[in-house]
């Protein structure tokens, strides 16, 4: 009898898709007796929560549920070169049926804190979204497994368009859910792009290559030539680390 040799073909990284987005579309409209047409459906992700300098930046991008053509092949922001996340920047904000990004300033951090501020950055780019398409959208699907949307300052957002309505929770959507990883890319390249111009005003931070997280070089700079006006004062600088209970990202 002669051995056979099986082979397997070797799979590649499964891509986010829009499963989820299309259920919860589908889940609204039987709970609502919603008729046929599409659905608002928003994905949304932060960048910048743990880093020592700059905004935080929340990312949104809306989709029409049934999609009516293919995605962008996105992933998670923390999973593609910074080459590939610029480039499917256009093709993101082409297919989106809106999309923005919103921030947070570090002074802002230092006032409200790290959560609220998140919220704000959220609320400002949920405001974007809503006046682009001339209404809010029918859903939110955040990241996570806490809505932190809620606790934006409300005296800074007396002016922004309301929050969302319905809000649905899911760890690791950068990773499956197609919207919230097209909302990560945005939200990463449109921060990065921020860091890297204010690193041409405060060159010795080294902000072009470490984008405002505490890297070794970053706390040593801050350690010889004091912060900057972008750092986060209220953050522990001299450690690099961020206030005690609060989480946070490291990577840049």
């Amino acid at each position: 009898m002669t051995a056979r040799t099986v082979r397997t073909a070797r799979k590649g990284p499964v891509l986010p898709d829009l499963a989820l987005e299309q259920s919860l579309a589908a889940a609204r409209r039987t709970a609502e007796g919603a008729g046929s047409g599409p659905l608002l459906v928003a994905g949304m992700d932060e960048v910048g929560r743990g880093a020592l300098a700059g905004p935080v930046s929340v990312g949104v991008v809306v989709v029409r549920m049934p999609d009516d053509g293919p995605h962008p092949a996105v992933r998670d922001s923390k999973a593609l070169s910074a080459k590939r996340r610029t480039a499917l920047v256009p093709e993101i904000l082409a297919w989106g049926a809106a999309a923005a990004v919103g921030h947070a300033e570090p002074g802002e951090i230092d006032r409200y804190g790290i959560t609220a501020a998140l919220a704000l950055a959220g609320r400002r780019a949920w405001h974007r979204v809503a006046g682009e398409l001339g209404r809010v959208p029918d859903l939110l699907l955040l990241d996570g497994r806490d809505n932190w949307l809620p606790k934006a300052p409300a005296a800074l957002c007396g002016a922004l368009a309301p929050g969302p309505g319905a809000v649905h929770l899911q760890v690791k959507a950068d990773a499956t859910c197609a919207s919230v990883a097209a909302a990560s890319i945005l939200a990463k390249v449109e921060r990065d792009g921020l860091m890297t111009g204010l690193a041409e005003a405060f060159p010795a931070y080294g902000w072009e290559g470490n984008k405002g997280y505490g890297a070794s070089a970053h706390r040593l700079a801050i350690a010889a030539q004091g912060p900057s006006p972008y750092h986060r004062m209220s953050w522990n600088l001299g450690l690099g680390q961020s206030p005690a209970g609060e989480q946070a990202e490291w990577t840049a």
